[in-house]
């Protein structure tokens, strides 16, 4: 008895279901009085059933379908999210290892290697010390090369391991596989990108990871079921729950404008960057889950601006880059800069011992490219590359493993498309793409020859091996000493004097650049000494007038020389025999 009967519930109970989604546009029936209708829907379903062999042998066909449909549901419907492993915004790499040490890698801009080389080709120590102990406790690949002289092109290939093969902007849409992506999987990630967008939104910014698992599926099929077959109407339209995202729906990464301009960062480029060395600085803590601690630095980056101890200096914009003593004001501002970003790496390495991360971490230190101060050929240009290219193109390279103490030199042939597959050598993770690099615990490449791209796809030869650094140049027998009371004559115009008048240091700024205007009656080639407080702090040449009139600079990279409240500052001419000319202020 029970045989031919069990076989009908289900054949009303699925024309009844049909009734329920029939009466719902009715517009009288509510609630309650709306169960009439699957009821009267499913007597003819019963009756067909037992009547008829027909619904009986479609219905035992169409059994095939709910565990295909399931299938199909959990598997390949948008709902596999919640059961499969995410993956969007790029690969996901592959453990390689069991464990995963935290990573810290910090990229600086603009760097070239010769900067912080002393006469022996080491790490010139008494300048920079941070760096040296950076080096003394860590491999530092001493013939690494950057890719290209523009950030836009040369991050993108550091992160994603590839050569330069389009002028796309340095974003995740445009270069979806990255580091971050191939990281995000295993790593909670902390990045700080300047003029880059290469970590996607739902790896940088959704770190809480929704519900997931069969038993999440089962509840919210449960739940969307229910409001489908209930006779009262629920608060929430059931078709909500399963209709296809729009592609803003789908998350932050699509949802956000791809950009064409891969200068679409640039208003960026004066960002406090103190500020955001602070904020890496702070989370550089431990962490039961893998971290990734990622910051690019735009230190020592041109403009120029700070002092080795970190106070500011203000300075016009227009002043030339190339010609007789321009082109040295320049390099002694950068000299000068670095020797700021060296204290930045000496408060990272202090925060990575405090905290406990230095023996445990993967550290990278290096930079994107180097910069040109030779005459004729500054810059990062093809000029420079051809006249240049071991400033342009050799920057620091610093990795310490994991426990390592002692420092060594590795002098393969380095290419910066080689930093992601290395790094992710040390952090136990199988990058998921075709590379262009190799990583450092792979053999040393055979070829000697490197490549430099100033534009995507267009590959420019390099040859050499690290490069020397230029010879030292000889201070001037002056600097340091007192100028006495010598006579006055002629006249200077000097730009902000009156910032010398009240020097307030608590504020971190300084007047440390001095320029102005000179009279075209002093000859071109006059030394010119500039002294702060009775002592020589600076002595440059006087050079050919240019379209900003006949103009002068010096730097005062000492900032002992000043003092709080009122500095006396002189101009003096250096004339034969070391005699000297002051000259009348205003």
């Amino acid at each position: 008895r029970a045989r031919p009967v069990t076989p009908t519930v289900p054949g009303a109970l699925l024309p009844g279901a049909l009734g329920v989604q029939a009466g719902r546009p009715l517009p009288p029936l509510r609630g309650v009085s709306r169960l009439p209708v699957p009821v009267v829907a499913a007597a003819p379903g019963a009756g067909a059933h037992r009547r008829w062999r027909g619904p009986g042998r479609v219905l035992r066909l169409a059994a095939v379908g709910p565990p295909l449909f399931v299938g199909l549901f959990v598997f390949t419907s948008p709902t596999s999210a919640v059961v499969l492993p995410r993956g969007e915004g790029g690969a996901a790499g592959v453990a390689t290892a069991r464990l995963h040490p935290p990573v810290v890698m910090l990229i600086l801009d603009e760097l070239p290697l010769v900067s912080l080389l002393g006469p022996d080709g080491r790490v010139d120590a008494a300048r920079f010390p941070h760096f040296a102990e950076l080096a003394a406790g860590s491999t530092w690949y001493r013939n690494a090369t950057g890719v290209s002289g523009w950030t836009p092109y040369a991050l993108p290939a550091m992160l994603s391991g590839r050569y330069p093969a389009t002028g796309a902007a340095p974003h995740y849409s445009q270069h979806p596989d990255n580091l971050f992506t191939a990281f995000g999987g295993l790593y909670d990630i902390r990045a700080e990108e300047s003029i880059t967008r290469l970590c996607p939104p739902s790896r940088c910014e959704s770190r809480v990871m929704p519900e997931q698992g069969i038993g999440v599926l089962v509840r919210e099929s449960g739940e969307l079921l229910a409001r489908l077959a209930a006779p009262v109407d629920s608060r929430v339209d059931p078709q909500d729950s399963y209709r296809e995202r729009t592609a803003a729906e789908a998350g932050v990464d699509a949802a956000e404008p791809v950009p064409a301009d891969p200068k679409f960062r640039w208003d960026r480029l004066n960002a406090n960057q103190p500020a955001r060395f602070t904020s890496f600085l702070a989370g550089l803590k431990p962490s039961a889950t893998p971290t990734l601690h990622f910051l690019h630095l735009l230190m020592p980056h041109s403009p120029w601006a700070y002092l080795p101890s970190g106070m500011r200096y203000e300075a016009p914009e227009d002043f030339p880059n190339e010609g007789e003593g321009w082109v040295e004001l320049a390099r002694q501002r950068h000299l000068a800069q670095l020797g700021y970003t060296d204290r930045l790496i000496g408060e990272t390495l202090r925060t990575l011992r405090a905290t406990g991360l230095y023996d445990q971490a993967v550290l990278v230190v290096t930079a994107d490219h180097g910069v040109s101060f030779t005459k004729g050929a500054q810059g990062r240009g093809m000029d420079a590359i051809r006249a240049a290219a071991g400033e342009v193109a050799w920057v620091p390279l610093f990795v310490k493993s994991p426990g390592q103490r002692a420092g060594r030199v590795d002098d393969r042939n380095w290419e910066h498309v080689d930093l992601l597959p290395t790094v992710a050598d040390e952090a136990g993770i199988r990058v998921p793409w075709p590379v262009d690099g190799r990583s450092a615990r792979q053999a040393p490449r055979d070829d000697p020859g490197k490549v430099f791209f100033d534009r995507p796809a267009q590959r420019t030869p390099i040859s050499g091996g690290v490069p020397a650094a230029p010879p030292p140049s000889s201070p001037h027998p002056l600097i340091g000493t007192s100028v006495g009371n010598p006579p006055t004559a002629g006249a200077a115009r000097v730009g902000d004097l009156a910032a010398f008048r009240d020097v307030d240091p608590d504020t971190g700024r300084l007047p440390a650049l001095v320029w102005g205007d000179l009279p075209d009656s002093v000859p071109d080639g006059t030394p010119l000494a500039v002294a702060v407080n009775g002592r020589v702090a600076a002595v440059v040449p006087v050079v050919p007038r240019d379209a900003g009139g006949r103009r002068f600079a010096a730097l005062v990279a000492d900032d002992r020389l000043f003092q709080a409240g009122a500095n006396r500052l002189d101009l003096l001419l250096v004339g034969a025999g070391g005699t000297l000319t002051r000259l009348a202020l205003s």
